[in-house]
């Protein structure tokens, strides 16, 4: 059922250390970061809870630290 669905899918974004940064009754929205297979592997897991979408936003590069 949609309660189950909805426990499985917390379940599964706190494996993959996803965030839930919108929900509502019906749906949830999650933000994770990783590698491409880690992000993949989530979806897919997902996908048979009703994973209806997906925007990837790609490789972003930061510096840290004192730079030279």
């Amino acid at each position: 059922g949609l309660g189950n669905d909805r426990i499985e899918a917390i379940r599964l974004a706190d494996i993959f250390r996803a965030s839930v940064v919108d929900s509502t009754l019906e749906s949830f929205v999650f933000e994770l970061t990783g590698t491409p297979e880690k992000i993949d592997a989530f979806a897919d897991l997902m996908r048979p809870l009703g994973l209806l979408e997906i925007a990837r936003t790609g490789v972003a590069a930061l510096s840290r630290g004192a730079v030279a």
